[in-house]
């Protein structure tokens, strides 16, 4: 959408006030930031930092948490990483990392400090490090021989008491991940890979690793100077067409949760990434949307993802005082609100009262508060709160909740008084979520067009694969040797037409 603006008049307000809100996005999740005491966890993250935009292996981009609307006695955990995945990104595809930790903590009693955690750890396999390719012809399941780079990890669950680990159980053992999506004439039918990659564990549970499409929808052109500087650039998804990798766990309730009568938790994820000594270190978090990748400025950036809770009180000024408004102000002439921003406390480091505040002690931290108690609707409301779905965001975060619309107008301060109808024009994701564990959607495949077929007319199952995989060595040596005699062949013919075309242009 490319909205015609008006300098003046009704239309440019209404506008004006839409991306304003967009806008403040920041100012919302900085308020998360804020306040924040142990507890832990940033935010959406995509490309948030100058380090981990370097190394998106290990970079969270969104958490989503909320109670399994098909199986509403268990809570669903989606953690997604690696940001801006292109489908067609070969012939290295999308990893997990193998020296990295992928965490999921829980707080279930409120003191801002782990209670249960639940790592990732993965491994890579290749099957023939003799070829370039990712398959090596048509794979048909995840035991595919033609599958020649696979990854498969372990899930462990942590139990920790005031903070301190006190024993660790094997929940999962070498289960395969869901490869990327090359295309249709590599892997004609994904949803079965999909299928074959959900594990259900014996406590009633479930665990997914794999590529999916990312759900986070948004218009994130609002760093071309708010917006294009005049409002002229909103209304597009800037993530349609881009996959994740994604991990999903579903437990049940009473295994995250203290009690039924104490049904809140606080849930963040965190990275660790193994150093040249053998030491891991966080190298990135996430909770609430959105904190650290517009609310903290880059000086604080690095140094948020690697700290921990405890001392989360050093950016408290970036919530209470943020600088998003005062942008808006200053380009579009909109007043900021008061400072400092103590009302948005509650939506991100308390828990909002009535609703899913942590107790006992709901200290204060940044990170998603889900209460397991409330059961799902049938008709989710992509407002969440705002619009009377107490199932939705800010009470932990679904996929279809639409966390810019709902930042932005808190932020603006709907939950004081100040009405509004604030959004990026952006309401829903480009692909539907599914109903069933993972719920996210398939990932975009790498190849789009029509299935590639041989001259004979049947499915192509990749001639050059077939020998690679099932060849003798002497093959192999002849395919190489065929391969490089053609490069040397047209080096030599580039080489010696260089020379007579230079020899042409002399003077003598």
């Amino acid at each position: 959408m490319t909205p015609l603006i008006s300098r003046s008049g009704t239309g440019r307000k209404g506008l004006v006030t839409l991306i304003c809100g967009a806008l403040a996005t920041g100012a919302i999740t900085a308020a998360s930031v804020a306040a924040l005491e142990p507890g832990a966890a940033s935010a959406s993250s995509h490309r948030e930092a100058p380090l981990i935009s370097g190394t998106p292996q290990y970079d969270n981009t969104d958490l989503y948490a909320f109670v399994s609307p098909d199986k509403p006695d268990t809570t669903t955990i989606v953690s997604d990483y690696i940001p801006f995945e292109e489908p067609a990104g070969g012939p290295n595809f999308y990893q997990f990392a193998d020296d990295a930790q992928y965490d999921i903590h829980i707080d279930n009693n409120g003191d801002a400090l782990d209670d249960l955690i639940f790592r990732y750890t993965f491994r890579t396999q290749i099957k023939n490090k003799k070829t370039f390719l990712y398959n090596t012809g048509v794979v048909d399941n995840l035991t595919d021989p033609d599958l020649n780079v696979t990854q498969s990890y372990n899930l462990d669950l942590i139990k920790l008491k005031n903070g301190k680990q006190q024993r660790t159980t094997r929940i999962a053992s070498d289960i395969p991940a869901a490869p990327s999506d090359v295309g249709k004439a590599s892997m004609p039918d994904y949803a079965k890979l999909r299928s074959q990659a959900i594990y259900k564990t014996s406590n009633g549970g479930a665990t997914f690793a794999g590529q999916a499409d990312d759900p986070f929808f948004a218009d994130l052109r609002v760093f071309d100077l708010l917006y294009g500087g005049n409002l002229s650039e909103v209304g597009r998804d800037t993530l349609k067409g881009y996959n994740v990798n994604t991990i999903a766990l579903q437990v049940p309730n009473d295994l995250i949760r203290q009690s039924a009568s104490r049904p809140t938790v606080g849930i963040y994820a965190t990275t660790q990434r193994k150093n040249a000594q053998g030491y891991y270190s966080q190298v990135s978090r996430l909770g609430n949307p959105l904190v650290n990748e517009v609310v903290n400025p880059q000086k604080d950036k690095d140094k948020f993802n690697a700290s921990q809770p405890k001392d989360d009180a050093q950016f408290l000024k970036n919530v209470t005082n943020p600088e998003l408004p005062k942008l808006i102000q200053a380009i579009y002439n909109i007043k900021a609100p008061s400072e400092p921003r103590n009302d948005l406390v509650s939506v991100f480091l308390t828990g909002v009262k009535g609703l899913n505040t942590l107790q006992p002690q709901a200290k204060p931290s940044e990170m998603l508060r889900l209460n397991t108690s409330i059961k799902p609707t049938a008709k989710p409301k992509r407002l969440g709160v705002l619009d009377g779905d107490n199932q939705g965001f800010p009470n932990g975060r679904r996929l279809t909740d639409d966390v810019i619309d709902e930042a932005l107008q808190v932020v603006e301060g709907e939950l004081v008084g100040s009405k509004n109808d604030l959004g990026d024009a952006v309401d829903k994701n480009d692909k539907s979520f599914e109903k069933y564990f993972p719920y996210v959607a398939e990932p975009t495949a790498g190849s789009r067009g029509a299935l590639a077929k041989s001259a004979a007319g049947s499915s192509t199952k990749s001639a050059l694969g077939d020998a690679l995989t099932g060849s003798s060595d002497s093959n192999m040596t002849l395919i190489a040797g065929s391969a490089a005699a053609g490069a040397a062949g047209v080096l030599l013919i580039g080489t010696a037409f260089g020379w007579w075309r230079r020899r042409m242009q002399r003077p003598y």
